[in-house]
């Protein structure tokens, strides 16, 4: 571990970071995944037996989070303020798909599961952002195709979003933290077992 790398922070927050804010977590015993089933709105077989539903379910989450009520606390604010202030690298690998992160004036930021208020072209493949609610007719801006716009969101079934960054970082990283999430959930789950192997051993007081 080089001096320069030891000063670098990754930061993994999960839902109970958000819960602050007003915002549902999921695996909580009050929290969205015993209000309604995974496999009706969260996978890809989902989407494509019922996207009504689906865009249902994620126009009404959107719908929310841009409301107005729904801000960044003091940890989104603070986690901010370590990021400008700290001479080393911080990034902060997110669970959650909102984004208070961004709006309390965090930059660098790995959405590992999607951003709910993105939409991603499944033709080209192209990401736009998107704050309205989305149906089936939606064109998509970069392709012009019609009806292929999904929720940028990673389902249960596929893979999390910019994996070979996250573990470049933590291989470089001096300090990684966990709030807000219980790290049971793979890959995130990994993360931890993946520094320790790297380094013979990890301190996790």
């Amino acid at each position: 571990m080089t001096e320069t790398s030891g000063q670098n922070i990754v930061i993994l927050t999960g839902a109970g970071i958000s819960k602050e804010s007003g915002l549902d977590t999921f695996r909580d015993a009050d929290g969205i995944w015993s209000k309604v089933r995974i496999e009706d709105v969260a996978t890809p077989e989902a989407f494509a037996r019922d996207p009504e539903r689906v865009h249902e379910f994620y126009n009404a989450r959107r719908a929310k989070l841009v409301a107005g009520g729904v801000e960044p606390n003091v940890a989104h604010q603070a986690l901010a303020r370590l990021e400008a202030e700290w001479p080393g690298e911080v990034l902060i690998v997110t669970q959650n798909i909102d984004d208070l992160h961004e709006r309390a004036g965090s930059r660098n930021i790995i959405h590992m599961h999607g951003e709910l208020l993105k939409v991603r072209c499944q033709d080209c493949g192209g990401v736009t952002i998107w704050d309205g609610d989305l149906g089936g007719n939606d064109g998509c801006g970069n392709c012009g195709a019609n009806g292929g716009l999904r929720p940028h969101v990673v389902w249960f079934g596929e893979m999390p979003l910019q994996m070979e960054r996250i573990y470049s970082a933590l291989d470089r990283c001096g300090t990684f933290l966990s709030i807000g999430t219980s790290g049971n959930v793979y890959p995130a789950a990994g993360f931890v077992a993946h520094i320790s192997a790297g380094r013979g051993g990890i301190n996790k007081s």
